[in-house]
């Protein structure tokens, strides 16, 4: 049976490591996994971005185009029977890009990027949100190397209250937490799955 499974999360929450195993547990149904961005074109020019320190509205457009082509993959994945394993999806924009964009426009940048990102985007079966304390995440971000722009505490906070919205908006979120041990984490979506 072919699903879509989604793993979202701020920086250093563990859903990298997670998606990774979980895709290999998920072997006998012929499991994708999948990222965003992309390694296409695409999600080379958002990692551009990134590195430039292009302005949050330019990412954000970046993240769209990546995503489009991307959901047009995931599509064709699931519609050949496969299981999609993606870290990161649209959510993580509006997270991310919303953070980046408040107190810089007057409307709602969470909203405004979630109804954007909703008409280009498929509703996964399920997702997974790594909940962390921000301060736990940078920890373990800063013992794998030099954080990015995104990979500070107050900006993670902010990050995570956007994540925090999403699990009150959609039924199809899971909320995990994540600050025990990898084995115990996996374990418990594992389980849920």
């Amino acid at each position: 049976m072919a699903r879509f499974i989604v793993f979202e999360g701020i920086d250093g929450s563990g859903k990298s490591s997670v998606a990774k195993a979980v895709a290999g547990k998920l072997e006998k149904e012929k499991a994708i996994l999948t990222e965003e961005p992309t390694k296409t074109w695409l999600g080379e020019a958002v990692r551009r971005s990134h590195a430039e320190k292009t302005d949050p509205f330019t990412e954000a457009f970046l993240f769209l185009a990546d995503r489009a082509t991307h959901t047009e993959a995931i599509r064709k994945w699931l519609a050949d029977g496969k299981t999609v394993v993606c870290d990161r999806y649209f959510h993580s924009t509006v997270a991310y890009q919303g953070a980046a964009l408040e107190g810089k426009v007057d409307y709602d940048p969470f909203d405004w990027l979630l109804d954007a990102n909703l008409k280009i985007s498929l509703q996964p079966d399920i997702v997974f949100l790594f909940k962390v304390d921000p301060e736990i995440a940078l920890q373990r971000v800063n013992d794998r190397g030099s954080p990015s722009k995104f990979e500070k505490l107050d900006f993670l906070r902010k990050v995570a209250s956007n994540y925090d919205k999403f699990s009150k908006m959609f039924k199809n979120i899971v909320v995990i937490d994540s600050s025990g041990p990898l084995d115990s984490v996996i374990a418990d979506v594992m389980r849920r799955l």
